[in-house]
């Protein structure tokens, strides 16, 4: 779309992760505090043309943008057929 030639593209993605409660008891919690990309490019392409290339990827990506813009998130759980309701899990 862009029409940018890169010779090499590499991306790494890292993230702060933890799990906090008991399984047993039922108080297990798993979060993350933060998530870090590294992007590196090898290209003959001017900065800011590379600049609009990463805004238009990062604006564009839908797992980036479920971080940085939360959605609800609305389960819908059946057990032998029949609806199972977990108050702050399943949706209304």
């Amino acid at each position: 779309m862009m029409k940018i030639e890169l010779k090499s593209a590499k991306c790494r993605i890292e993230m702060d992760n933890y799990v906090r409660g008991s399984v047993l008891k039922g108080t297990v919690k798993a979060g993350v505090s933060e998530m870090r990309t590294f992007l590196s490019f090898e290209t003959d392409a001017p900065a800011d043309r590379i600049a609009l290339l990463v805004r238009n990827a990062k604006q564009g990506c839908y797992a980036e943008q479920m971080i940085v813009e939360p959605v609800p998130l609305k389960s819908h759980i059946e057990v032998n057929g029949r609806t199972l309701k977990l108050e702050g899990i399943t949706a209304d």
